[in-house]
This record gives structure tokens, C-alpha cells and sequence, in this order.
């Protein structure tokens, strides 16, 4: 991998926030949002940032293939390049495009690099915020150009905060959580943006976050940069999230003792 590659994509992710997506924050007119799906929503800056993001990428590694959201949307057939060898780019140009077509925060650009379906590279960028994390498997993960890592303390169950996205749950599985929930210090709604999610971790700002939907864009940035810095990201079951898999359920954590804890109360131990 280059040694400027975490500069290069970082320094893309700035200037497509700074010249497609926040010129756009609270200027889009009706015409400028549509659904893609029902409930789902794609704006004007999602598709200009992600054409943005997709033609520097592909002109940074020849030969690598783009894995955009909107692109996915229009030809689910290029998911399969996920399983496939050599380099693939996930990229989720405007990650919590509910929150920037309302008007509200926060909302993410985010980026990962697959090498031979494995994550080896990875950012986010909060542009309101001004935050930005990067991380390289086997090297570690910076938050704002500092070294980062998730904290290695226990704290009593008790006293444990994060995001739990319950109303996306199975009833059986929801009513669980919610009573599990119960037992830790707080459970927050979640923010209609995993990148920001993923952020607050690596802060500590929250210890965990529970999500259902495991969509590749919005999962493989975050998951490298938690387990980068020494966190946990695991299926449900323990097992490692991998962006090719189907399949539901998530929950990452600041490390792996939080993680058993947060699942038995949430989850069951089963």
C-alpha cells in the first residue's frame, strides 16, 4: 500500500465535503431528494459526491472496482465484486442521508478499502465536526492525525452507555433487548448514521452500539477503524463481520470484555 494512500483518500473525503456535500446542507429543494427505495432516500449530494469519490479512487489504483450505495442501488450485481480478488472500494458518500436531506447532524463520508475481500484501509469523516478517523489493518487507527485507541476498561454494567437500534430487531429479539437494556447505564436510539456511531466509540463517548441492518458501506469503514484501535465487531453469534456476508446483527464494542457483557444483557447468552 502507498504511504500517502491515508493522506490521498483522506485529503478526497475533505474536498468532496467542502466543494458537493455541505454547499448543499440545507439548500436542497423538493427535486433534489427522491426515494431510491420505500423509505430510503438519495439526494442530489449523494449522487455527485459518490460520482466524486468513485472517479478519484478508480484514478488513484488502476484496475481497482468502486462499490458505491447509489451505484449498488441502480446494480446489485456489482455486490458480488465483494467476494471477488484484488482491490474494491466501499464508499457511502453521505452516510445519514435522512439527517443531511432534513437538515439535521450528524451525517459522514466514508470510504474502506478491500483487498481480496479482507478490509485493509478505512475513513470516516464527520465534516460538520471537522472529525476524521482513518485506520490500516495490522497498523492501527488515528482519529484526527493521533494515534487511537478504544479504551481496555470494564466499567460496572451498570454505568455502560451506547446505541442500540432495537426498532429494526425481530419483536421477539426487541422486547428482549429493551428489558436487557434495563440493566446498563444507557441505551441511546441511535443517530440515523453509523459513521457517527463508529466515531463515538473510538472517542468513548459510548462503549457499544447494536445494529440490525449490516449493509457493506455502512459497516466495513467502522468495523476496521473499532478493531484497529483494539475494539470488538462481531456478528450476533461471535463471529468476526466480514463485508461480503449476508445476514443481520452487529454489535461492536471497546473491547472484547464490554462486548460479552453488553450481548449477554441485550441478547441472552445464547
Amino acid at each position: 500500500m502507498a504511504d500517502t494512500l491515508l493522506d490521498d483518500v483522506a485529503g478526497l473525503l475533505r474536498e468532496t465535503a467542502d466543494q458537493v456535500v455541505l454547499p448543499l446542507f440545507r439548500k436542497l429543494d423538493d427535486a433534489d431528494i427522491s426515494e431510491k427505495a420505500p423509505g430510503e432516500l438519495v439526494t442530489v449530494a449523494d449522487r455527485r459526491a459518490e460520482e466524486m469519490i468513485s472517479a478519484t479512487l478508480r484514478r488513484m489504483r488502476p484496475g481497482s472496482v468502486v462499490v458505491g450505495e447509489e451505484a449498488v442501488a441502480d446494480d446489485p450485481a456489482l455486490l458480488e465484486h465483494l467476494r471477488g480478488s484484488g482491490d474494491v472500494w466501499l464508499v457511502d458518500p453521505v452516510d445519514g442521508t435522512s439527517n443531511f436531506a432534513a437538515g439535521r447532524r450528524p451525517f459522514a463520508l466514508m470510504v474502506a478499502l478491500l483487498t481480496d475481500g479482507e478490509q485493509v484501509a478505512a475513513w470516516v469523516l464527520d465534516p460538520l465536526a471537522g472529525t476524521l478517523a482513518v485506520a490500516r489493518e495490522g497498523e492501527g487507527s488515528w482519529l484526527d492525525g493521533r494515534p487511537v485507541r478504544t479504551d481496555e476498561a470494564v466499567p460496572a454494567l451498570d454505568t455502560l452507555r451506547g446505541a442500540a437500534m432495537t426498532r429494526f430487531l425481530p419483536p421477539e429479539s426487541r422486547a428482549r433487548a429493551e428489558a436487557g437494556g434495563e440493566r446498563l447505564g444507557e441505551v441511546l436510539p441511535g443517530q440515523h448514521c453509523a459513521g457517527r456511531e463508529y466515531l463515538d466509540v473510538l472517542t468513548g463517548d459510548q462503549q457499544f452500539v447494536l445494529f440490525w441492518r449490516t449493509l457493506p458501506w455502512d459497516h466495513a469503514p467502522g468495523t476496521l477503524l473499532v478493531r484497529a484501535a483494539g475494539g470488538t465487531a462481531r456478528r450476533f453469534d461471535g463471529a468476526d463481520y466480514r463485508p461480503a456476508d449476508d445476514g443481520h446483527g452487529l454489535l461492536v464494542a471497546a473491547n472484547d470484555e464490554v462486548w460479552a457483557e453488553v450481548r449477554e444483557a441485550l441478547l441472552g447468552a445464547g
